[in-house]
Parts: structure tokens; sequence; C-alpha cells
């Protein structure tokens, strides 16, 4: 995961917006510069991606350390802009998370994402088993729930005034009595959507106690939300089709590893 850093994150796809306080230049400590760029799985001039690890906030995190969007001042060049991150990902969500290089790349993009031309594969460890069916798709309503300073999604009725669309295709990978490794293609990009939609058929994800999952899996401990952003396919701003994967987190192929998944 690279140097130690306090970590801490947001949700997922959300175009940023100009104007954000961190457009304003940030110090890093060099152990800080050293963390990000080691996260750093793909580079051309237009984008930069990088492997999340669970715990570090995309954007708008509460304590007092640095988001990944304010650690992307490790990547600006005098006279150009830094790094602006496409999308989001969960504070303890790993995985690939994409940003352009520059102002006609994030425009591009911006818009592609807006558009839904971005195909996201995500892999989770689930319990208790394999879903019924194995493969399938979850269409289901979700509307944001506040609870004090936290915020939820919650299913409900298409029809409801504060419904948000929302649709997931998955399939099984491998699976044992009690847990499960699925892949996971979200067509729409609701707040917690996998964690929710997941939780509404009966496997929540192992390490996700606001949605129900399980803190124990096949007699092992879960360390975290057992959910990885594995891959992204997106149209590039040159004009072709660019695929990124993002390896899974040693703490996930361990625990997959462990309770036979692999």
């Amino acid at each position: 995961m690279g140097p130690g850093l306090p970590l801490r994150g947001l949700r997922d796809d959300i175009v940023l917006k100009s104007g954000h306080a961190a457009d304003r230049p940030i110090t890093l400590t060099p152990d800080e510069v050293a963390f990000v760029r080691a996260l750093v799985i793909y580079e051309d001039d237009a984008v930069l991606a990088l492997n999340k690890p669970s715990g570090l906030s995309s954007q708008g995190g509460r304590a007092q350390v640095h988001t990944l969007d304010e650690l992307l001042w490790a990547f600006a060049k005098r006279g150009k802009p830094r790094p602006r991150l496409i999308h989001r990902l969960d504070r303890d969500t790993s995985g690939v998370i994409l940003t352009a290089k520059t102002k006609p790349a994030a425009s591009f993009l911006g818009k592609q994402m807006m558009g839904r031309q971005f195909a996201k594969t995500y892999r989770a460890i689930v319990t208790p088993g394999a879903p019924d069916p194995k493969a399938g798709e979850i269409v289901q309503a979700l509307r944001r729930e506040e609870i004090g300073r936290e915020a939820y999604m919650r299913t409900c009725p298409p029809d409801h005034p504060d419904a948000e669309s929302a649709r997931t295709r998955y399939r099984t990978l491998a699976e044992t009595a009690g847990a499960a490794l699925v892949e996971l293609h979200p067509e729409t990009g609701r707040m917690h959507q996998l964690r929710v939609h997941l939780a509404s058929i009966g496997r929540p994800i192992a390490g996700d106690p606001r949605y129900g999952g399980a803190l124990v899996a096949g007699g092992r401990a879960v360390p975290r939300l057992m959910l990885h952003a594995a891959g992204l396919r997106f149209p590039h701003p040159d004009g072709q089709s660019l695929r990124i994967d993002a390896p899974a987190p040693q703490d996930m192929t361990e625990l997959a590893a462990a309770i036979g998944l692999v």
C-alpha cells in the first residue's frame, strides 16, 4: 500500500467542479509525494491513473490528512494545471481511479462520464455464499438518507419522490459454502450502489457493517470493505478506447485465498 500514511473518503461517479479549495497549491511532505507516486498504474500525455488504497479519501475527507485530490499536487508542473479527478471511489473501496492532466482532457472525459461511456469492473467478496442466481442483474431504485453527519442509501420503490434508478450486472467467479467472489458491472453510478444492491439480495459485501456485511468470513477476520475497482474502460481523448486494470490489494487476495476463493 506504500508508505504508512494516515488514510481517510467519499462516493463514486461525480465529475469534479472547478473552484474547489484543492485548486490552491498544497505543500506535501517527501513521504506524501513518494506515497502518491507509488500509486500510479498508467500515464500518458492526457491521463494519469492510480490504484487507490482502501482508506484514502478521494476528496472532501473530514480528518486532518490529505485526500487523493490534494495529493495530486505531487504531479503539478510549472505553468500547467495539476491532474484533476474525473470520478471518485468510496473511501474504503480500493482500485483504479482516473485523473486528467490537461483541461481539454478533463472536459472531454467529464462529458464521457456524464454520458455513461465509462465501463467499470469491480470485484467483491460477499457472504454467505454465492448470489442466487449466480449471475444476473439487480435493478433496484435507491434513495439517500441522512442520519446525523452520515449519509446512507436505501432501496425504495421506483416511484418514490427521492428515487434514483440503479442497475448492476454481476456474475460469480468463485464460491464456497459461506462466501463468494463476484464480479460487478454498475450501469449507473449511485452512491454506495454496489454495496446496497448486494445487500438487497442477501449477499452484503464482507467488511461492510454499514450495510450488514460480515466482519468474519470462513473463520477469518475481514480487515476492511472487500470491494475493489478492478478495471476501467473509457474513450481516450486521442480517439482510442483504453482499458486500465488495477491489481487487487494484498489484504483482499490473502483473504480470498484463506477462505478458498482462489
